[in-house]
């Protein structure tokens, strides 16, 4: 497969996963189109001063179909004699921490744009590349999407349908000899996931939208604690990414790839909770290894005899 062409493609290649596979995939000697958001990004810069001049760098947004459609006529000339090797998809979206009931409906539409379909989009737009080569797909989905993590509902629900995407995929593709894999990481710093000011900013505007009876049935504090402990937790991402590159260089080299990969510490362990003890277990694992809500307003019991008193 070096002697093919590979493409990243990604809802911002200028950070995190993707900026580091590009790096790593272009330093194996593939042909790499990397997509970023935007070209003059920090990150687009640096991977034009630190990659091969065989990277090309798309300007990309998954939600615009016609962004799309025109990275999808840049590669296909390119890759008329060998078909395409690989395709990496590394959307992720999230800008919402909280429960399902506070999330706005648009959050999970966007989640679901970015995260699904628009990921569908370009999956199905170079598939004919792919078959004629009998290449890979990588996809980078999320324990989210296979658990219950509290306070991820949005974020959870499009990489369910984006993994079970695959899956199916997985089986369809099987007689074409396209190879499907899944990376589910664990816990990294990625963008702005770690960033506590991007994460007060997000949660001041959900407290903005919020109507006033459900603000008031939940209470700004609980909102600000929820935010306050997924601040806390992310403080223990991990900062090398290597282990999530590896996995999805692994997925496009190896003659016999992982239907999934679980890189990232105690990932393994909590699937091993999550599939083989009582589901009430693993509610209670994940509450206390990730986000633990405390009691809404309404259901605390100074609030409700107050109600009673008057």
């Amino acid at each position: 497969p070096r002697s093919l062409s590979l493409l990243l493609a990604l809802a911002g290649c200028d950070s995190g996963f993707g900026k580091q596979a590009a790096r790593h995939l272009d330093s194996m000697g593939f042909k790499v189109f990397a997509s970023v958001l935007d070209l003059e990004s920090a990150g687009a810069k640096e991977l034009r001063q630190s990659c091969s001049p065989s990277l090309t760098l798309l300007q990309m947004d998954l939600t615009k179909p016609d962004d799309i459609r025109k990275a999808q006529q840049l590669v296909q000339p390119q890759t008329a004699s060998t078909g395409l090797w690989g395709l990496v998809n590394n959307a992720g979206f999230d800008d919402t921490i909280a429960d399902a009931e506070l999330s706005p409906l648009c959050k999970f539409r966007t989640c679901m744009d970015v995260n699904f379909f628009g990921t569908l989009e370009l999956t199905k737009a170079l598939l004919p590349l792919l078959r004629s080569s009998r290449g890979r797909i990588v996809t980078v989905s999320s324990p989210a999407g296979d658990m219950p993590y509290p306070c991820l509902a949005a974020y959870g629900a499009s990489k369910a349908a984006l993994t079970l995407l695959m899956d199916t995929f997985r089986s369809e593709l099987e007689p074409w000899g396209v190879k499907v894999s899944v990376i589910l990481p664990g816990y990294f710093k990625t963008g702005t996931s770690c960033d506590p000011a991007y994460w007060h900013e997000k949660n001041e505007q959900l407290l903005a939208s919020l109507p006033t009876d459900l603000l008031q049935a939940y209470g700004e504090e609980y909102i600000h604690e929820i935010n306050k402990q997924f601040v806390k937790f992310m403080k223990i991402a991990n900062e090398d990414l290597s282990l999530v590159v590896n996995s999805i260089a692994d997925a496009l080299i190896s003659t016999t790839p992982a239907p999934r990969y679980y890189p990232g510490r105690g990932i393994r362990l909590i699937y091993f909770i999550h599939h083989y003890l009582p589901s009430v277990i693993r509610d209670l694992f994940l509450k206390a290894f990730f986000i633990n809500q405390k009691l809404p307003r309404a259901l605390q019991p100074k609030h409700q005899n107050g109600l009673k008193q008057e």
